[in-house]
């Protein structure tokens, strides 16, 4: 079991994805406005890696149809 597990069924809908990769994005962006390199440093990591999990690897079958089960 990963820690942050981006491929879960609960992801599936497009909407949710593009919502979460912009919501971790656009916060990155105030707190660079803000004058806090860190934590838009930070936020900016985890929106290229939700962005990275939701558009480039994940695999929208549900769980056992990847698995290979019936």
């Amino acid at each position: 079991m990963k820690l942050f597990d981006l491929q879960q069924e609960v992801y599936r809908p497009l909407w949710l994805r593009v919502a979460i990769t912009v919501a971790c994005l656009g916060w990155a962006a105030v707190e660079f406005a803000s004058g806090a390199p860190f934590w838009g440093v930070l936020f900016a990591a985890i929106g290229a890696y939700a962005g990275h999990q939701f558009f480039i690897a994940f695999d929208p079958k549900a769980p056992d149809e990847r698995d290979g089960k019936e």
